[in-house]
């Protein structure tokens, strides 16, 4: 099956594994990719692309999601409940964002990936130097 081609490098699709879930984003053509070691990110491999609320359509499947809490109960981790895929959430680092997983997204060819290692397993010590490489 092809990718749907994204309509520009500003404007493209992702979404879950079995496609009950699809959502739309708007991004830059460089984009900066958080990758984490807290204990969740660390085992399910998520490449955290922060996306501003206004840049971000659910097109379908809110229905589709579950909702997972853990720690401080600030994020909200969203799951498919067909297929299990966590291809986007509410991230207690950013508020104004939402975090997509970089591995459900559709890129188009040239968008450049910047990736940022994030000590997220000591959160309290590190997020303010993240909010400097990421406002």
């Amino acid at each position: 099956m092809d990718k749907p081609e994204c309509t520009s490098v500003l404007d493209c699709e992702g979404g879950c594994h079995c496609g009950r879930v699809r959502f739309r984003i708007r991004v830059p053509a460089v984009v900066k990719v958080i990758i984490c070691n807290c204990s969740i990110c660390r085992m399910c491999g998520y490449q955290h692309l922060n996306v501003a609320h206004a840049d971000f359509e659910l097109l379908r499947g809110e229905s589709e999601l579950l909702e997972y809490r853990f720690d401080t109960g600030q994020a909200q981790h969203l799951f498919c409940r067909h297929c299990g895929i966590k291809s986007f959430y509410q991230p207690r680092s950013h508020p104004d964002d939402w975090s997509v997983n970089l591995s459900c997204v559709e890129l188009p060819a040239g968008v450049v990936i910047e990736k940022i290692a994030f000590d997220g397993a000591n959160f309290e010590d590190n997020i303010d130097g993240l909010h400097q490489q990421i406002p």
